[in-house]
């Protein structure tokens, strides 16, 4: 079993993350470029530009630390990164639905992927929207809490409003608990001042969700496709 499982959350989330990775490369990164040129223009202008042979073989600083040079050194750490993201979410899905005893196919596999996305990626989306580089952000700590706690709380009520018998006291708790994060209220700063335009940070909240939808629906469909396929064979 445990072999199974490694199998297909790599090779699904492999197959996931780097289509994922293409998406993303004509959708949120040209945003996030373009978010970074209001992040910090004082330095920028201020910083002296780099002697020609190393232009575009560096990673660019500007004393906050190491980050990739913008191109294929940038792309190829964002696949990475992608890629590692859809593994994750490949082990979480298939570890829950094993759990739970659900049987493992293309359609249930998607009904669940589906419901990861609304736990972790929309409901906690619409108190902490994601955000662009510049824009106006509360304390991390509480931020990360927060986030949590809302998708903890999310995919349990989820489960309970789902998974239980027509019980209303345990539907009504389900409910309870799915409002509970949104009425605390996720922690934002004092100054809701932000150096990005608001169109650009609204595109890039919209885009971010339909990527991060649609990174759940591939890991889902390709979880639902491998599994059966790696199947143990049965002992003649």
């Amino acid at each position: 079993m445990l072999t199974r499982i490694l199998s297909v959350g790599l090779l699904a989330g492999l197959l996931a993350g780097l289509l994922i990775a293409a998406v993303q490369q004509v959708t949120t990164t040209p945003l996030i470029l373009a978010a970074e040129t209001y992040e910090k223009p004082a330095e920028v202008s201020a910083t002296p530009k780099a002697p020609h042979s190393h232009q575009g073989t560096e990673a660019h600083s500007h004393g906050d630390g190491w980050k990739p040079a913008d191109g294929l050194p940038r792309f190829f750490f964002t696949a990475i990164t992608t890629v590692a993201t859809a593994v994750g979410v490949a082990f979480v899905l298939m570890a829950a639905m094993v759990f739970a005893g659900v049987p493992i196919d293309e359609r249930r596999a998607l009904a669940w992927a589906l419901a990861g996305f609304i736990a972790c990626g929309l409901a906690p989306a619409a108190g902490l929207a994601p955000e662009l580089p510049g824009s106006a952000a509360g304390d991390l700590v509480g931020r990360q809490l927060w986030w949590v706690g809302t998708a903890i709380a999310t995919a349990v009520g989820l489960w309970a409003f789902l998974r239980t018998d027509h019980s209303l006291v345990i539907r009504l708790g389900a409910v309870v608990l799915l409002l509970a994060p949104h009425f605390i209220g996720a922690p934002h700063p004092h100054e809701l001042e932000s150096k990005v335009p608001a169109e650009l940070a609204a595109q890039f909240t919209a885009l971010s969700l339909v990527v991060q939808a649609l990174l759940w629906a591939l890991v889902g469909i390709g979880v639902g496709l491998l599994w059966p396929k790696f199947a143990p064979k049965p002992v003649s």
